[in-house]
């Protein structure tokens, strides 16, 4: 009988023993971010480019229509990419200076227009990106335009 009871024993801690060695191998689970998780790779890849394609006529050529127009293109194309509050940062910026007539194309809208998408574009860049780069140059312009939109008035 006490032999009959110290082999149970003996296979119980055997089992658990080898169980918990087991668990330990498989490592620690992660959850994986839900904005990462939803980013299709050709997607961010097509945005990157019509990105660099906005910086180089923002900063360089001074050619805000085409700048917005690239910025839109990634800001409705795609709302999930990894650098969207760039692309939200100069499409607003865009809308403020066409609204100045700054740049060498001219505006397509009256300048309030602009000025109304501008103070959109930069009042969400300020709204859902506070840890963006982009957060405190934008935080300026809006005071100067009246302030950030709240994001029910959007």
């Amino acid at each position: 009988m006490k032999k009959l009871a110290l082999t149970i024993c003996g296979l119980v801690l055997l089992v658990c023993g080898a169980s918990a060695s087991a668990r330990a191998q498989t490592g620690a689970v992660r959850e994986p971010d839900q904005a990462t998780s939803l980013r299709d790779p050709l997607l961010e890849a097509d945005s990157m480019k019509n990105l660099e394609a906005a910086r180089l006529y923002f900063k360089l050529r001074k050619a805000y229509r085409a700048s917005l127009a690239r910025s839109e293109e990634i800001i409705a194309g795609n709302p999930n990419f990894s650098r969207i509050d760039e692309a939200l940062y100069m499409a607003g910026m865009s809308h403020l200076y066409l609204s100045q007539k700054k740049g060498k194309q001219p505006p397509t809208l009256d300048a309030e227009k602009h000025l109304e998408e501008a103070r959109r574009y930069l009042s969400q860049l300020v709204n859902d990106f506070a840890d963006s780069e982009f957060y405190k140059k934008a935080e300026l312009e809006l005071n100067g335009i009246g302030g950030a939109k709240k994001s029910e008035d959007r």
